[in-house]
């Protein structure tokens, strides 16, 4: 049998203890984070409705509230430069698949049409939806699209 040194014993175990305390204590690394860059080819409502030219035919969307706030309902409102015919809309997420949010629609005059409709909230900070607005004018189909970023409480543009 070996001789136990008592006292080298104990100051091993010492020695080990403060070892493992000193780098349980090292100070944590800081996450870095990104700041926010604003997409300025995004719809902001704050800033005006949004329009797209599609065709010689000039559609404008403003939703409201215009932070358009996740689970919330929101008004959509459609206008277009001339009557048009059976206009469809639909918003779904641009960059995550989030479902096809289908919105009903009512012609309010000749060139006006309103919606309603919720979208879900998503655990990113930073969701864009897509609103597809189809309709007809002259037999033909056409499509315009809009993005727009969720809980957008920048006034930036």
């Amino acid at each position: 049998m070996l001789p136990v040194n008592l006292a080298s014993c104990k100051a091993s175990i010492i020695a080990l203890f403060l070892m493992f305390a000193c780098i349980a204590c090292t100070p944590e690394k800081k996450q870095e984070t990104t700041p926010l860059v604003i997409d300025n080819s995004l719809c902001n409502f704050h800033y005006a409705a949004c329009t797209k030219q599609v065709d010689n035919i000039q559609l404008s969307l403003l939703i409201t509230p215009l932070s358009t706030p996740s689970e919330k309902p929101l008004t959509l409102t459609i206008s277009s430069s001339e009557p048009i015919s059976n206009v469809k809309v639909h918003v779904e997420g641009r960059d995550m698949f989030m479902g096809i949010i289908p919105v009903n629609i009512t012609q309010t005059n000749e060139t006006e049409y309103n919606g309603e409709f919720i979208f879900g909230s998503c655990s990113s900070n930073y969701m864009v939806w897509r609103t597809f607005v189809s309709f007809i004018k002259n037999g033909e189909q056409h499509v315009a699209i809009f993005d727009f970023l969720a809980d957008n409480n920048k006034i930036n543009k």
